[in-house]
């Protein structure tokens, strides 16, 4: 049997990691691979910080088109941070999200 790069293994589920809940498939299957727990690192950032902005959301729901802005703007960026997160696992990448990324590096499981 044949060692794999931790790459070209990984490259197939870390892109789950920037799916929200899904980043638990990752954990399960492949935390050990260096380059899959990179890219859950970076997953469970983007997930807190929708979870904060979830929250966040709730209170500026309520004024009338500004909060509808707003609200829209950060549902954006934080789809784009996902695109942009599974391109790299994708593509077999260890890049930091905008922003946000090296908070995931400070999270440790």
């Amino acid at each position: 049997m044949e060692n794999k790069n931790p790459v070209e293994e990984g490259k197939s589920i870390a892109w789950l990691s920037y799916l929200g809940i899904l980043v638990i498939i990752p954990i399960l299957l492949q935390k050990d691979n260096p380059y899959t727990k990179f890219h859950i690192k970076q997953g469970l950032a983007l997930l807190i910080v929708s979870i904060i902005w979830s929250i966040i959301n709730f209170f500026f729901g309520f004024i009338p088109i500004v909060g509808l802005i707003i609200s829209l703007l950060g549902w954006i960026f934080l789809m784009i941070l996902s695109i942009i997160g599974i391109i790299n696992a994708i593509q077999g990448k260890e890049a930091e999200l905008p922003l946000i990324g090296k908070y995931g590096e400070k999270i440790n499981f």
